[in-house]
């Protein structure tokens, strides 16, 4: 009799491997930079290789050396020189080799840093096919080269004319990110931030300078633009600096930082900002005003400085240190106080918003209990939505919880049947929502179908309480198709617009085309792909899908799995929205109508 048995892999001395720190970085990136991606993501990995160098640079002169950063791209070799106080010549093989190497441990010289503590320059090494280090100091110079983590060549010796500081140079090695490319809009959006976040500092990208005169008050005024309710409010000290203001959008929007990084989760820092801007108004009106009617239209900017940050990834973009609370909810609202002290007609108008928010919401509260109560019947069951089991929040799979908006039963029939029920979830529209551009937040409750999709999202208090990491607009890709995707574009942005700069918002790229024969079958998502497929499959036929139903579940399986194709939807500045939407969704007009006739192909 064959032993059946399963076939146990040995476990012995022999198994056991240790790996160098680059050889750990190349086998789990993720780890260090989070996701890899192709530069279509502000937040793909090509990316988070040029912030780690730079934060080395900015480093530099939050401790007062070198008040400038060049930073060049070209043919994908990103180059980052700054003047600070150069590597010491001795360490720098180390420094950008080997783990847990550098000088940010010690207080003295660094004392707010922005780097990842010894990992951030190594990691680049790591991922780089190319990678070229040089620090100069006192006329003297070390150059070193490197590929994938390994060094290549160092030479040494004296130089004259070239200013103290570090030139690092470096090619993300296409074998983990793929065919990139840099997307330049992206990489002046965070030379902006740095700008921002270091007044003072110079940064020089593609011939333009990136600096700032006034912190957060240049941040937040790039964002919002003009149309605010009061002047910008402004407040800095040599460890917090926040700003605010009010607009006429609905939700809350903020940008927090934390020692120059982006904390785009938020953390203690956003949290204690928000209490005490809310504890700040109380006590100069001398009310007991509503979070919600406080917070209703706010836009605001917080950058704190700790010496010991605590994150909750690696990546850094939720802070928990929880000490920091009560020092963040003082200082905040004592500002507030002061800024509406000396700001009187800055006072009356944010008192006005205020009372403004508030009989907007009873209002609404009246509105909300007479669809409540029509949609009583819904409250344990949401029609249309087909709910997966594991949703936002919950700890293993939570980040990995999507809800697919799909038009008609065909397309929902096929992503039903190929979906994982885990994490993915299916909200089925009957045909196209309303235009709610310039509507008031009523319009949800008097339409069901919005009115059931915002419950399905569990966001109608806040985005606090969102169900879903992603929520995925999948239409066909028809005028109808893309008439429904601008119609939902409208619908979260008009009323839920920090859920969009929060980067919860996608749209599902699905196939155009199948090409086949006998022996191998392509999906193409253009017609140039298709060319390229015919040309490659001898005899092949090709298939035009129309919509998203004519995919079958065996196949559409494979285009909501691990090779998903997203596209995020992201906006510049929020103070474009109000604009582009009057442009694409308001009432028509010969511009518009030039613009149709225009791009109509």
């Amino acid at each position: 009799m064959s032993d059946t048995r399963l076939s146990i892999p040995i476990y012995d001395e022999k198994t056991i491997k240790t790996l160098s720190s680059l050889e750990h970085i190349r086998l789990r990136p993720g780890m260090y930079i989070g996701r890899l991606g192709d530069g279509t993501n502000p937040d793909d990995g090509i990316y988070i290789l040029i912030k780690e160098v730079i934060d080395n640079a900015i480093d530099e002169f939050i401790m007062g050396y070198g008040k400038k950063i060049d930073i060049a791209i070209e043919e994908g070799i990103v180059s980052v020189r700054d003047y600070g106080r150069g590597i010491p010549l001795g360490k720098v093989i180390e420094c950008v080799s080997v783990i847990n190497t550098g000088a940010k441990y010690n207080d003295d010289v660094f004392q707010f840093s922005v780097g990842l503590n010894g990992v951030g320059t190594k990691a680049v090494n790591g991922m780089s096919s190319h990678f070229r280090v040089a620090s100069f100091r006192d006329g003297e110079f070390f150059e070193a080269t490197f590929s994938k983590g390994k060094q290549l060549s160092k030479r040494k010796g004296n130089v004259k004319g070239e200013h103290n500081g570090t030139l690092i140079e470096f090619t993300p090695d296409a074998e983990l990110f793929g065919e990139f490319a840099f997307n330049y809009e992206y990489v002046e959006r965070r030379l902006w931030n740095y700008a921002c976040l270091n007044t003072g500092l110079k940064l020089l990208f593609n011939k333009q300078t990136f600096e700032s005169k006034n912190g957060l008050l240049d941040l937040l005024s790039n964002e919002v633009g003009e149309a605010t309710v009061y002047p910008i409010g402004h407040y800095k000290t040599k460890f917090l600096e926040f700003s605010f203001t009010h607009t006429a959008s609905y939700g809350e929007t903020y940008f927090s930082f934390v020692n120059g990084q982006l904390t785009s989760d938020g953390g203690t820092h956003l949290s204690a900002f928000r209490e005490g801007i809310l504890k700040g108004i109380n006590e100069f009106y001398k009310k007991d005003y509503s979070g919600l009617d406080v917070r209703e239209g706010m836009s605001g900017a917080i950058a704190v400085k700790l010496k010991a940050p605590v994150f909750e990834s690696q990546t850094k973009n939720k802070l928990g240190n929880t000490e920091i609370r009560g020092w963040v909810i003082s200082e905040v609202k004592s500002g507030v106080v002061d800024y509406l002290h000396k700001n009187p007609e800055s006072a009356k108008a944010l008192e006005n918003k205020i009372v403004q928010n508030e009989h907007l919401r009873k209002e609404l509260s009246a509105v909300k209990k007479e669809a409540k109560e029509a949609a009583r019947r819904i409250e344990i069951k949401i029609p249309c939505l087909r709910d997966c089991k594991c949703h936002l929040g919950d700890a293993k799979l939570g980040g990995d919880s999507t809800i697919f908006l799909t038009e008609g039963l065909s397309a929902a029939g096929s992503i039903v049947s190929a979906r994982n029920v885990q994490t993915q979830a299916i909200f089925t529209l009957r045909g196209k929502p309303e235009n709610v551009f310039s509507r008031n937040r009523a319009a949800i409750y008097q339409n069901e179908e919005l009115y059931n999709l915002m419950m399905a999202l569990g966001i109608e208090e806040t985005i606090d309480t969102l169900r879903y990491n992603r929520i995925v607009i999948a239409t066909d890709a028809d005028v109808d198709g893309f008439h429904i995707r601008y119609l939902l574009m409208t619908f979260f942005l008009t009323y839920f617009e920090d859920l969009v700069l929060s980067n919860h918002l996608y749209i599902l790229e699905t196939p155009l085309f199948r090409v086949r024969n006998g022996k191998e079958t392509r999906y193409c998502y253009s017609e140039k792909e298709r060319d390229a497929a015919v040309k490659d499959l001898r005899g092949a036929e090709v298939t035009r899908f129309k919509g998203l139903g004519e995919i079958s579940p065996s196949e559409f399986g494979q285009f909501i799995g691990e090779k998903i194709r997203l596209v995020e939807v992201n906006v510049k500045s929020i103070k474009n929205v109000p604009e582009t939407l009057e442009f694409y969704m308001g009432k028509n007009t010969p511009e518009r109508k030039d613009f149709i006739m225009e791009n109509l192909v």
